[in-house]
Formats: C-alpha cells, sequence, structure tokens
C-alpha cells in the first residue's frame, strides 16, 4: 500500500466522526464543539480535533487560545498532548500559530499538516473523536477520509437553499464509491427563531424544510434542528459552551443528537 492511502493506526480511538459543510457560515464548528462537550457530559472520552488548518476557531470556541500543548519528544519525534476544556481533549493548529497571521499553504501541505497533528498527538482511550472539517471538499477533507477509518460523517447545513446547495456537495463526496463513508445523518442549525419573551412564536427565519429535504436526498436521517438563539454565539465568544446558558431548548437538541449518535439508532 502507498504511503498516501497508508491508515494512521490511531491506536485506542473507537470512533471518529467527521462534521462537515460545503460552505461556511452554517455554524459547523459551533455544532462539532457542542457535540464534543455533549458526549464528554454523557460520560464518554472525547476529543474534538479542529481540522481547519487556514481558518481554526476551536481554541476561541474554547477560551483556550493562549494555551499551549504539552510536547515531548518519542524516538527522535515530537509528541503532543491535547488540551482538556470541559471534558474534551482538543488539539487544533490554532495552539501553534499567531492567531493574527495567516498561512500561506498550498493544499498538499495543510493535509500533511493534518496528517501529522492527529498521528502524533497522544490521544489515549477515547470513546468518540469528532473532526471539525472546513469549508468545502478539497485537500484536508480528502486528506482525512484517506488516512482515518471513519465511522461516519455529519453534515451541518441551515433550512435555506443556498446552505442545501453546498451541503450536498459535501454529502455527495463522502458517497462517492472511491470513499465510501457512511453519512450518519444531517444536523440542521438555525432552524428557527423564538424571542426570548415570547417563546410560544416561532420564526423560520431561513426557511423550513431544508434539513429534513437534505437528509431524504442522501438517503439518511436528520438527526436534529438547532435553532437560532442569540445566547449561543454570544457564549462562542465567551469561550463557552451551549450549556453554559440558558435557553433550554438548544441545551436539549445537543443532548439528543449525541444520544442518538451514541445509540445508534435512527431519530
Amino acid at each position: 500500500m502507498s504511503e498516501l492511502f497508508e491508515k494512521l493506526p490511531m491506536d485506542g480511538v473507537k470512533h471518529i466522526i467527521v462534521v462537515a459543510s460545503g460552505k461556511g457560515g452554517v455554524g459547523k464548528s459551533t455544532v462539532a464543539a457542542n457535540l464534543a462537550v455533549a458526549m464528554a457530559r454523557e460520560g464518554l472520552n472525547t476529543a474534538l480535533f479542529d481540522a481547519d488548518i487556514f481558518g481554526p476557531s476551536i481554541p476561541k470556541m474554547f477560551g483556550i487560545e493562549d494555551v499551549k500543548p504539552d510536547v515531548s519528544a518519542l524516538n527522535n519525534k515530537e509528541i503532543f498532548f491535547p488540551v482538556k476544556k470541559y471534558g474534551v481533549n482538543i488539539m487544533s493548529i490554532g495552539f501553534f500559530v499567531d492567531r493574527n497571521q495567516s498561512l500561506i499553504w498550498r493544499g498538499p501541505m495543510a493535509g500533511k499538516a493534518v496528517t501529522q497533528l492527529l498521528g502524533d498527538t497522544q490521544w489515549g482511550d477515547t470513546d468518540y473523536m469528532i473532526i471539525d472539517f472546513p469549508p468545502g471538499t478539497s485537500d484536508i477533507q480528502l486528506t482525512t477520509v484517506q488516512k482515518l477509518n471513519l465511522t461516519g460523517a455529519l453534515i451541518v447545513t441551515t433550512p435555506q437553499e443556498l446552505s442545501l446547495n453546498d451541503a450536498r456537495k459535501a454529502g455527495s463526496m463522502f458517497l462517492n464509491p472511491d470513499l465510501n463513508v457512511p453519512v450518519l445523518g444531517v444536523i440542521e442549525n438555525m432552524s428557527w427563531f423564538s424571542p426570548a419573551n415570547h417563546p410560544d412564536e416561532v420564526y423560520y427565519v431561513f426557511g423550513k424544510g431544508g434539513g429534513l429535504k437534505l437528509a431524504n436526498e442522501l438517503n439518511t436521517s436528520l438527526l436534529g434542528q438547532i435553532p437560532l438563539v442569540m445566547e449561543v454565539g454570544e457564549s462562542a465568544e465567551k469561550g463557552l459552551p451551549v450549556f453554559s446558558q440558558g435557553n433550554k431548548s438548544v441545551i436539549k437538541a445537543f443532548e439528543q443528537i449525541a444520544e442518538t449518535i451514541i445509540s445508534g439508532k435512527k431519530p
């Protein structure tokens, strides 16, 4: 087998799930981060890998931008140790670069960086690893799919057609016969808005039914719908998960999605 397609061993990691979308701005990283926290709250050993080399956001979302992972040497090779926050073991290129500096790398270099960080990190016993993909379907995504034995992929979208068009591309990449990664389900973000003072009122700001439509097209399930809540964005800016804010509908949505994935039962 060529080095290109040789799998990383990932000893101790039982399940690896990638979270993807075709475009930015749909809350993919928010979903990945809070899904990882939700699984950790279920008592599972959980890891979160930030595969967005050019725009890593996970360190900020966990309030650990200034934290540096421990590094040691083993057989003349650097070994990285993940940073733990909210019960989640986290690794990101963002820990190693200046947050104000852009990485000017060609695609293969980015793919190599992802491979190195994944393979040279001491993950320990891990029940679920969540990988936050960057937007699109390029070198980083292809390298990760080729290098890892994936449990499956989650597709994040918002209800409007523009988002669905890009999410379809992400879904079709995993379903390509040469890759053949199971699509575990679709997560619809920003599904509706309810004013805090009028929780019974529901406004479909970005349309309605897009997540279910996409799930049907991909022959998979709609795992959950996450409402549009201002406090979620505010919490992320402060490095806090959704479980720190008071909107119970968002908390319940993430808990149900995590429980569905863990149980392996379709909703």
